[in-house]
């Protein structure tokens, strides 16, 4: 079985890097950033560094390459912040150099595009968090609601195995960060209908994933990801971006996931609530429920037909809507049928 490394907790006081690997939101909306910065500051304790890419709006891959490995090779940095996710880190990540990440390892906390990132550090046996980016969970508008900010907490400070819940409620609608009055406002929250399960039988196993359109970069660009005996020992996590895809193309990349013998060996499925609203591709009620369950349905559809006992439970509370649970990246994750309880390590 796959060694992956334990990483040190963090502490108040530690210094955070705060990096931009994908989009350098920073530069663009730098209200949303600032307050980032003071909740860091003042709910968590922690002190956030800016690096030199940070808030550089079309930064090369090497600029943003230049600074993971400053980020990681700094004895004073203790834990590293996304600021937000893109859409191209496929096109450096893959250079990176493995010693300095090897050799340092400490928590990575991004999700969206940021998976690449995520399944290099897997590669080299090094965990992260798959969420809590600084744009979207720390400066959160209004606050950061409460079950986000246990689990930041969580991830954060303390370690071992806890029980993972379903938020009652969940958000999908943002607010516009280019009026920085919105920084003052609530999300809107709706009840949420819980989890989804299929499948009787118990699994534990270590996570890989991402967002599934990152996912499918892997595999349109053979970047490499865990060999079909990694795959073994795998729990599968996946989730939908603000793109919003099409269940036909979902369908697709799960098949693809089936077709290369994936679905056959992972031991779990773990699906995030889809995100089914975002700026400039609005929808009504009716159309966003139709496109979470149409989703879920061709998921289960394609697993079924590679794998028909593998246990699989969607609408979690991690992805691309609110709240969020920064889920162990090559943690351990374990699933209770039987109770129908997941618990994680982190």
């Amino acid at each position: 079985m796959k060694e992956i490394v334990r990483l040190p907790k963090l502490e108040k006081g530690d210094r955070v890097a705060i990096l931009s690997p994908s989009f350098a939101a920073p530069g663009r909306f730098p209200h949303v950033y600032e307050l980032g910065l003071k909740r860091l500051r003042e709910i968590f304790e922690l002190e956030p560094i800016e690096f030199p890419a940070t808030k550089k709006i079309g930064a090369t891959g090497e600029e943003r390459a230049a600074d993971l490995v400053a980020a990681f090779e700094n004895p004073s940095i203790k834990g590293i912040i996304s600021s937000i996710g893109g859409n191209d880190q496929v096109t450096y990540i893959k250079n990176l150099p493995s010693e300095p990440f090897t050799q340092n390892p400490k928590p990575f906390f991004g999700y969206s595009d940021n998976t690449h990132f995520a399944n290099f550090l897997w590669m080299h046996d090094v965990p992260s968090f798959y969420g809590g980016a600084l744009f979207t969970q720390f400066a959160m508008e209004g606050k950061i609601d409460d079950f986000t900010l246990k689990y930041l907490k969580l991830a954060l400070f303390e370690s071992g195995e806890r029980e993972l819940e379903a938020s009652p409620v969940y958000s999908d609608i943002g607010l516009d960060w280019n009026d920085p009055s919105n920084l003052e406002k609530l999300e809107t929250f709706l009840p949420n209908n819980g989890w989804q399960w299929d499948g009787t039988e118990n699994a534990e196993g270590i996570s890989w994933g991402g967002c599934l359109e990152s996912i499918d970069e892997l595999l349109r660009h053979n970047i490499v990801i865990p060999s079909l005996l990694d795959f073994e020992n795998v729990i599968l996590c996946t989730e939908t971006s603000e793109e919003m895809p099409s269940a036909d193309y979902v369908f697709r990349v799960y098949r693809a996931l089936g077709e290369r013998g994936i679905l056959a060996r992972v031991r779990g499925i773990l699906v995030g609530r889809p995100k089914s609203w975002e700026f400039g591709n609005e929808h009504d009620d009716a159309w966003q429920v139709a496109h979470r369950i149409e989703q879920r349905e061709t998921i289960l559809k394609v697993v079924r037909a590679y794998n028909p006992t593998v246990p699989v439970i969607q609408n979690l509370d991690f992805g691309h809507t609110n709240p969020q649970i920064p889920l162990p990246y090559g943690g351990h994750i374990r699933i209770d049928s039987g109770t129908r309880k997941i618990f994680a390590t982190f």
